[in-house]
């Protein structure tokens, strides 16, 4: 047998352990969960911010607004997001939503 015949045998014969294939599954459905939380907190961002450019009544923005705090909130007991992004994301939107020119 040539170099490359052994080598090409070596790859035929190694496959990837049971462990390894499990862990490719929970990678996946971690990496679909993370996304849909993640696009859930953007759509509920751009509907604030929209509010917000609108002039909606704080009784409005409120909603929205607690529903972005239980998103964030839910992203870092979930790992997807670090404790202080959410921090500053919330903060900055209360400003925000909370501002005179906001009203």
């Amino acid at each position: 047998m040539t170099a490359n015949n052994k080598k090409e045998a070596e790859k035929q014969k190694k496959t990837k352990a049971p462990t390894a294939l499990k862990r490719d599954i929970q990678n996946e459905k971690k990496h679909l969960r993370n996304r849909s939380l993640k696009s859930k907190v953007r759509t509920a961002l751009v509907s604030l911010q929209k509010g917000i450019s609108a002039k909606e009544p704080k009784e409005q923005l409120d909603p929205k607004l607690n529903k972005i705090y239980s998103l964030m909130d839910k992203g870092v007991k979930k790992g997807i997001f670090k404790k202080n992004k959410a921090a500053r994301v919330k903060s900055s939107l209360a400003s925000k939503a909370t501002s005179p020119a906001a009203q």
